[in-house]
């Protein structure tokens, strides 16, 4: 199955609402710790990358992401310029079947409400 079949095939099957924004780009928003999160994905050069604003400025401190950065498994909490929270994470092209896809973007969205709860 190619890229976008194997996204398409996780997505139809998780039951959130998305979207195909682009060739190999996709939204999806998903409730997340009281209120949406909203997810992009995206093939860039040869990583299928997932990633979503978790918090605002000032919300949390660059220590406790980097905390929480060290018991994570393939996503990770990072700051924009601005001090947005941000989860991400990244899948090798190559070998991404749907149920990859669906364990990347379970991750993401574990990693964003556990930070949201806290």
């Amino acid at each position: 199955m190619d890229l976008a079949g194997a996204v398409e095939k996780a997505l139809r099957e998780s039951g959130v609402t998305w979207r195909r924004v682009a060739d190999c780009e996709w939204g999806l928003t998903v409730p997340c710790g009281g209120w949406e999160l909203s997810v992009g994905l995206a093939a860039r050069g040869e990583m299928l990358a997932a990633q979503a604003e978790v918090l605002g400025p000032g919300a949390v401190s660059e220590l406790e992401l980097l905390r929480r950065n060290r018991t994570l498994r393939l996503v990770r909490f990072s700051v924009t310029a601005a001090g947005a929270v941000y989860v991400q994470g990244e899948l090798p092209v190559a070998c991404v079947p749907a149920s990859e896809v669906d364990r990347l973007l379970g991750l993401l969205v574990a990693a964003a409400e556990a930070l949201r709860g806290a």
